[in-house]
């Protein structure tokens, strides 16, 4: 198919390899997990938007975390992608801001409410979506540059690496700035983390406050399980498009970069979050 004339602007990506038999459930628990993705999600948000209670630096942060085989037109395909990798990028960093928050909240308590301020938030929030955006941006556009000689993507979505596959030219510039923005990134948001749990694990054992310890354990555990899944299900579609042999493989782990974090955010905030728990229960009776 690569030295067949096509048009070039009509993609076709490939689904996850399924079974007609388990075609039916495969599709019905997909959209069931979509369903309450987004009624979650949007749910929390709005919850947050409405409670004035609710209006503090911690749960704007909140808000932020919030947000089979087809052809498809390679604008639109584009479009994909920059949404993908805006979203990973973006959940980075405001995962870096939540880790200061909570540094803030428990190493430095008496002067939180006047180093986290909303305006505050709001501020680092702008900081951290325009630098995922300005990472992103650079990102495709050295991948829309190149001319195209395939129009088959191995993967069940649009990401970066996919498509500049599509191009038979020289990709190292792709593949340097690649590996180095995630590595920015990454790097960034793993180091700043570390050393931020490190300090707060400091201060809990030198502490011999049991309220302040058990606290800080249960806003720290969520927070800290959220960044371990979106690390995870950020390094494990990386590792398998470089792997050829590991593509259906590889197919499943991009649909659960997209599937498991955002499922699992509202329910780690949303349940473990006392004040957020009470709102939800108290709107539901």
């Amino acid at each position: 198919m690569d030295n067949q004339t096509f048009n070039a602007d009509i993609i076709l990506i490939e689904g996850l390899k399924v079974s007609p038999e388990s075609s039916v459930t495969t599709f019905v628990l997909l959209l069931l997990i979509y369903v309450f993705i987004m009624v979650s999600n949007v749910g929390l948000v709005v919850l947050i938007s409405m409670e004035r209670s609710l209006h503090e630096p911690m749960y704007l942060l909140f808000c932020n975390m919030s947000v089979n085989d087809r052809y498809i037109r390679y604008v639109d395909c584009a479009v994909q992608a920059f949404c993908a990798h805006f979203h990973a990028g973006t959940s980075h960093a405001v995962l870096m801001v939540m880790a200061f928050d909570r540094y803030v909240a428990i190493c430095n308590p008496l002067r939180y409410t006047s180093i986290v301020t909303n305006r505050m938030v709001v501020k680092l929030s702008a900081g951290a979506w325009t630098v995922a955006f300005l990472l992103v941006v650079v990102l495709l556009g050295l991948s829309i540059r190149l001319t195209r000689c395939r129009r088959v993507i191995l993967n069940p979505f649009c990401d970066n690496a996919s498509l500049f596959k599509l191009s038979c030219q020289n990709l190292l510039i792709n593949h340097i700035y690649g590996l180095s923005s995630a590595v920015l990134l990454l790097g960034s948001s793993l180091g700043s983390v570390t050393l931020t749990y490190l300090r707060i694990a400091m201060v809990c054992l030198s502490s011999k406050n049991k309220v302040l310890n058990s606290k800080a354990l249960q806003t720290c555990a969520t927070h800290l399980a959220v960044y371990v899944v979106m690390l995870v299900s950020s390094f494990t579609p990386m590792i398998m498009h470089r792997r050829p042999e590991w593509a259906d493989n590889g197919k499943v782990a991009s649909v659960m970069f997209h599937v498991v974090p955002p499922a699992l955010n509202p329910l780690i905030y949303g349940l473990q979050c006392k004040e957020l728990r009470q709102k939800i229960i108290s709107k539901r009776l």
